[in-house]
């Protein structure tokens, strides 16, 4: 069985920059409030990019840093939970965009730990021989699912994509990976679909809108990023000494304050953009990779634990050497 390592890392965001300030004469809110609840402080918002465009911009960018050609990659995985359509799948329109003539596509929906369950299914296609190599992408245009009359969501997410091309090794890049669900407690953060209205019924209450009960996101959220983190070590036989950074998906300031006092670890092992992005959902992960990646935070051999939670409820977590 082959083994998986990341070849590149690819970014994109809207140019558009939306600060709290601005937010204020949106809704009822301050800098203040927003700054000290969530760590945010600005975000950026698509003036007419869509979900697909955002991700093709960024699977660019990585496919470009890998220096292999459109018709080198076998499969395309886009994880979103702001797709342009029901049908195409967004990754398929993101290969008609870069002209990856040769992939397969679909997209996955597993919210904010969508990135790291689309690299865990991309590395068992590598694993199995199906495939070579692949885009694994996490893009949302969260903006057109916020409800921005309400003050309690629409102060935290942005819009973005990152990607990553990984291939099949001789060496092992991914060195431990790990998802979860518990569908039990889905309903603590939802985003309707279309309403349930045909000719026998009719639905004409649904929002198709972001909602949450953020105290049981932050409670959910509190224990599964220690937990994944901790599970992801002990199956490479490794400990938090070994690691270089810790990766969490990027939702709020003081989510990941908790789980570095559970992990027994200062925040510097953390690293944080969310005050720049705000949450991305899918985006969050690999647009920090990114960042790290283009700031020089990276050499040969670092080893960093990627780690998510979001709607479903869905955890992950992948243990990686750069």
């Amino acid at each position: 069985m082959k083994e998986v390592k990341i070849l590149s890392f690819g970014g994109y965001v809207p140019e558009r920059i939306v600060t709290n300030n601005e937010l204020m004469t949106v809704v009822e809110t301050t800098d203040e409030w927003i700054s000290s609840m969530t760590g945010i402080k600005e975000r950026r918002i698509s003036e007419g990019e869509n979900t697909s465009d955002l991700a093709a911009k960024a699977a660019k960018i990585a496919l470009e840093r890998a220096n292999l050609k459109p018709e080198d990659i076998d499969l395309i995985i886009l994880a979103t939970t702001s797709p342009d359509n029901f049908t195409p799948a967004s990754a398929c329109m993101v290969q008609g965009i870069i002209g990856a003539v040769n992939a397969f596509c679909f997209d996955m929906n597993a919210a904010c730990s969508g990135f790291l369950y689309a690299l865990n299914t991309a590395s068992q296609f590598i694993k199995t021989g199906q495939c070579k190599n692949a885009i694994v992408i996490g893009a949302e245009v969260l903006s057109k699912i916020v409800d921005w009359t309400d003050r309690n969501t629409c102060v935290l997410f942005g819009d973005g994509a990152g990607a990553v091309v990984i291939t099949a090794s001789e060496v092992p890049g991914i060195l431990s990976i790990h998802s979860g669900s518990d569908g039990s407690k889905g309903m603590v953060l939802t985003c309707p679909a279309t309403p349930l209205t045909n000719m026998l019924t009719k639905d004409e209450t649904t929002k198709c809108y972001i909602e949450m009960n953020g105290r049981e996101v932050f409670k959910f959220a509190a224990r599964v990023i220690p937990d994944s983190v901790e599970r992801v070590l002990k199956e490479a036989n490794l400990t938090l000494e070994d690691i270089k950074y810790i990766v969490p998906h990027q939702a709020n300031i003081r989510i990941i304050e908790s789980a570095s006092k559970k992990l027994g670890i200062g925040i510097d092992k953390f690293y944080v953009n969310l005050d720049k992005f705000g949450n991305t959902s899918a985006a969050s992960i690999p647009i920090a990779l990114n960042e790290m990646h283009e700031n020089g935070l990276f050499i040969k051999g670092d080893k960093i634990i990627a780690v998510g939670f979001g709607g479903g409820l869905t955890w992950g977590a992948a243990l990686i050497e750069i």
